[in-house]
């Protein structure tokens, strides 16, 4: 078994067949592969029991769902806020994605509304923890959903 980050070319392939559609039944992957079925199953379960694989996930339109609004909020915050903050962060449907950083800010969120009222709402209820500095998203250019040399 390949080391930690490592793949062999065939589970490369898997993963990258997988990221394209991952709704591909096992035959058919086997098949993109040139593996039997069997052999694609058993492929599977070892990169989900190394957790490289960690379940399928439907991709969402989000805007066709009404979320219009996609957004970067930094937020800074001290010592005394971090953790009421890592708390609270939950409780924040908007919120889709949340990174803690090194720097001048303590945290990047990635949010996603429906209106501006929403984004207004959002950032009042960030003010106790903190300084919010908002980005919105104008395009996304390149989303990519696997990683560099796979």
């Amino acid at each position: 078994m390949p080391d930690r980050g490592e793949l062999d070319t065939i589970d490369a392939r898997i993963l990258s067949a997988l990221a394209k559609d991952a709704r591909l039944s096992v035959a058919e992957l086997g098949r993109r592969v040139a593996l039997s079925a069997s052999a694609t199953a058993e492929r599977l379960r070892r990169l989900e029991s190394r957790q490289i694989i960690r379940g399928y996930r439907a991709e969402l339109n989000l805007e066709e769902l009404g979320y219009t609004i996609t957004a970067f909020v930094r937020l800074t915050c001290d010592g005394a806020h971090y953790k009421p903050f890592l708390k609270f962060i939950p409780t924040l449907e908007a919120v889709q994605e949340c990174y803690h950083l090194t720097g001048g800010d303590a945290f990047l969120l990635k949010v996603v509304l429906r209106s501006m009222t929403e984004m207004e709402e959002l950032i009042e209820r960030l003010l106790p923890y903190g300084s919010p500095t908002t980005s919105m998203v104008l395009s996304t250019p390149l989303a990519r959903k696997l990683p560099p040399r796979l």
